[in-house]
């Protein structure tokens, strides 16, 4: 848990952290208390590295793949 948390920092790490906790902000500046539900959901996929990475979402295509 310690390696996943404290390795591979790219770009859009960065960006879903400060998504998180300007959405928490928000929540507690407006008072609209469901914003705390988007800002858990970056902060989840910032914790665990999910979601689309640098990279892109593509499924390699392994179909042609020498052997």
């Amino acid at each position: 848990m310690k390696s996943l948390l404290f390795t591979n920092w790219h770009t859009m790490r960065w960006v879903r952290l400060a998504f998180s906790l300007f959405l928490f902000f928000q929540a507690y500046a407006t008072k609209e208390w469901f914003f705390i539900a988007f800002g858990l959901f970056f902060l989840f996929q910032v914790i665990f590295n999910l979601g689309c990475g640098t990279s892109g979402c593509a499924v390699p295509n392994n179909k042609y793949s020498k052997k």
